[in-house]
């Protein structure tokens, strides 16, 4: 039955494939500005950067929350008109633009990060249920080309959104001064950005996208009852590690030590650039606070190649297995992560960017289509909502650990960890030989 299910799913167009997946350009917009800024901006309001880490723990607890929830939620919801997965993604945009709103107006530590809780829960609401989306929508020949099309608009925004401090400072001659230890103009500017393309692009997927009807609408609304009891929800929601597939066994190991690279880059970038390069710890000197800009710029040249890998990588994986890609890209990533221990001169900086752009279009690529195929079509959301557990929690364990290491291990010097990063990276791309592809050598888009 799951497999005539499949083959009546109607093959989509570029341009269908475009507007169900242009949410995604809005929602990275919000996670690029959090993600090149937070740090920063905690730093500028007082935060000890050994304490950083665990100021960040805002992000992933409230992804280890949110997503399984709304995943289970989503998949037990069915409106005529607005579909399954589309309510959650206009519900997320709203409440994640008022956040990007209020951020660089906190007056206090303890007020941004509050409001990283708030931003990150409403980006988490609006960003599950694009993953099921794919699965929802598209027959698995077409599953690759769809996180693809994801990662092109991921790609995009972050690039955008990463740029605007500096564009803002250097084209628009806009204040990048922190005055009396406030955010300095040209990241609050930004955000305020930040919050209209969020809510715009989520608006246009849920105005131009629908979604396919459940099969069979009644017995679809007599599970939908069954699953609102609030004993039932929880153990649909918890017990679902006893039943994952063999595939996202071995994939929740790979995620593990790629997210804990990833969240030690977001993280302590800033500060190790600052003092690697720019020779400063002082959070409101004018040479910090460059620093900062100039970390936009460097992951927006990632995004960027992250952008034009999500339609490179396809080709190769038809060509080998997605698998083999990923491992490919992520031992690049790892190795050019760790390079920047090394490099003493800003443009320089530049280069390692390249390898780490292809680490993460494969990141937001290959794991989800991988996964994708060993999956019970009806139970989509839920189980990509329970797959986020393994993206959560290595962040988790690097908010309560990094800060430790940082201050007893590395004396401080925050551009350490990212060699630490790099070799966790390598580790992942070691794990993912190991991984069962079910579609195997060209699963990728024909």
């Amino acid at each position: 039955m799951e497999m005539q299910t499949k083959a009546l799913k109607p093959r989509l167009s570029f341009w269908q494939l475009w507007n169900m997946s242009f949410g995604f350009f809005g929602i990275q917009f919000g996670f690029a500005l959090q993600n090149a800024n937070t740090s920063r901006i905690f730093t500028t309001l007082g935060a000890n950067p050994d304490n950083l880490s665990l100021f960040w723990l805002a992000a992933p607890v409230t992804g280890l929350l949110v997503q399984p929830v709304i995943g289970y939620l989503s998949d037990n919801t069915w409106h005529p008109r607005w579909g399954r997965r589309r309510p959650f993604f206009f519900g997320g945009a709203v409440l994640a633009a008022l956040a990007l709103f209020l951020m660089p107006n906190s007056v206090a530590l303890w007020m941004a990060v509050s409001v990283l809780w708030m931003m990150d829960a409403a980006i988490n609401v609006s960003m599950e249920p694009f993953r099921a989306f794919v699965g929802d929508k598209l027959d698995e020949s077409q599953h690759t080309a769809g996180f693809a099309m994801q990662t092109f608009f991921i790609g995009v925004g972050a690039v955008i959104a990463s740029m605007l401090p500096t564009i803002f400072t250097e084209y628009l001659h806009v204040s990048n001064a922190s005055v009396n230890g406030s955010i300095p103009d040209s990241v609050r500017y930004s955000f305020y950005v930040g919050a209209a393309v969020f809510l715009f692009a989520v608006s246009w997927t849920v105005l131009t996208a629908d979604e396919l009807p459940p099969e069979d609408v009644e017995s679809f609304d007599a599970q939908r009852k069954h699953a609102r009891s609030f004993g039932v929800a929880l153990r649909e929601i918890f017990g679902g590690f006893a039943r994952m597939p063999r595939t996202m066994v071995q994939l929740a190991f790979v995620q593990f030590f790629t997210w804990i690279a990833l969240f030690a880059m977001w993280i302590y970038t800033t500060n190790g650039i600052a003092e690697n390069v720019y020779h400063t710890t002082d959070p409101h000197s004018a040479a910090f606070q460059d620093a900062g800009n100039w970390v936009g710029v460097l992951f927006a040249v990632y995004s960027g190649v992250s952008a034009l890998g999500a339609f490179i990588l396809p080709v190769f994986a038809r060509a080998t297995s997605r698998k083999t890609v990923h491992a490919v890209c992520l031992a690049i990533g790892g190795a050019s992560l760790a390079s920047l221990f090394f490099i003493t001169t800003k443009q320089a900086l530049l280069v390692p960017m390249i390898g780490v752009g292809l680490a993460w279009a494969s990141i937001l690529s290959m794991p989800y289509a991988i996964l994708a195929g060993s999956l019970p079509a009806k139970r989509m959301g839920y189980y990509m909502g329970l797959f986020n557990f393994f993206v959560v929690i290595p962040q988790i364990c690097s908010g309560t650990l990094l800060g430790f290491a940082n201050k007893y291990l590395f004396d401080g010097h925050s551009i350490r960890i990212l060699v630490l990063g790099g070799a966790s990276m390598a580790l992942a791309a070691a794990l993912t030989l190991f991984v069962t592809d079910k579609s195997g050598r060209g699963a990728a888009d024909r």
